[in-house]
């Protein structure tokens, strides 16, 4: 006798198809999750180049109009599309955010690195200083230095940088001092290579997945502190589109009904910082092979 067997259903056939090609395993998707994550980001920078300036000039005959087919964000109560703004905002805070983040993580990498390789002594004036930064109330050591250094884009990323650099630094430390007792750095220093040469050939190259990902997730703390910087009015000026100066105006006319200018700008950044953590997680899985599976 003959045993029938059930033919596979249309979607089992996707799903044995999609295992084949290692799109459902964990690397798989965090590669999509990865090209959806730049897909946005890309699509968020050609648009404010696209968009150009039209929207940021006054026009009362159309202020304070709420979110419609020609104004999906609405308009403010100069009649500027908020929608524009809004765009141009965000990518003038993901400017903002890549270069204190680069900034920061580039002092982390060099800290944590000499901490670990350039003896006891440079080892506790590192984490004394590293101790020092994390004591002080963060909010306050944003404001001091964004003050001192002038306020301004340079101001917010001086401030950022220096606030942000020292869990990445602890972390590349940790890191450099298990590789210390690894085989091949313990015979350079019997051929009597110099700490800088184990640390440039041996340490840098091993800490570079660390430093990425790192560098990405600092991506949200630097734009949500450049925005809460530049709302309490120690940040960017007034003139210039950003998220922190939308939110702040939009406290004038919230309380009056509405509720556009805050909320939908509000909602934009949060969904662009959920998008670094996601991203900075998803790449987490495809450099971990711990994770990589799961």
């Amino acid at each position: 006798m003959t045993t029938l067997t059930a033919s596979p259903s249309p979607l089992d056939r996707l799903r044995y198809a999609a295992g084949r090609l290692r799109l459902l395993d964990g690397r798989g998707r965090a590669a999509w999750v990865l090209g959806l994550c730049l897909a946005y980001f890309a699509v968020l920078v050609a648009a404010s180049r696209l968009m150009g300036d039209a929207g940021l000039g006054t026009d009362f005959l159309h202020k304070k109009l709420p979110p419609c087919l020609e104004y999906p964000f609405g308009t403010d109560w100069l009649g500027r599309d908020m929608l524009v703004r809004t765009v141009k905002g965000l990518t003038r805070s993901l400017g903002i955010g890549l270069l204190a983040a680069t900034v920061s993580s580039v002092v982390s990498a060099m800290l944590g690195t000499l901490s670990a390789t350039m003896g006891k002594r440079t080892d506790a004036v590192v984490t004394t200083l590293i101790d020092l930064v994390m004591a002080t109330p963060h909010l306050v050591l944003l404001i001091l230095v964004s003050f001192a250094c002038g306020g301004g884009a340079t101001g917010v990323i001086i401030a950022v940088a220096v606030s942000h650099w020292t869990r990445l630094a602890r972390i590349i430390r940790a890191e450099i001092l298990q590789l210390q007792q690894a085989e091949y750095v313990m015979v350079s220093r019997r051929l009597g290579r110099s700490p800088w040469w184990i640390a440039r050939k041996h340490m840098l190259p091993h800490i570079v997945p660390q430093f990425t990902i790192g560098l990405i997730l600092l991506f949200p703390h630097a734009i949500l502190h450049a925005a809460g910087l530049t709302f309490l009015g120690f940040g960017l000026s007034p003139h210039n589109p950003s998220i922190g100066i939308l939110l702040s105006e939009s406290m004038r006319h919230i309380s009056t009904g509405y509720w556009w200018l805050a909320i939908l700008p509000g909602l934009s950044l949060l969904v662009t910082v959920k998008l670094f953590d996601v991203l900075g997680n998803g790449l987490r899985v495809i450099t971990d092979p711990k994770t990589s599976q799961e």
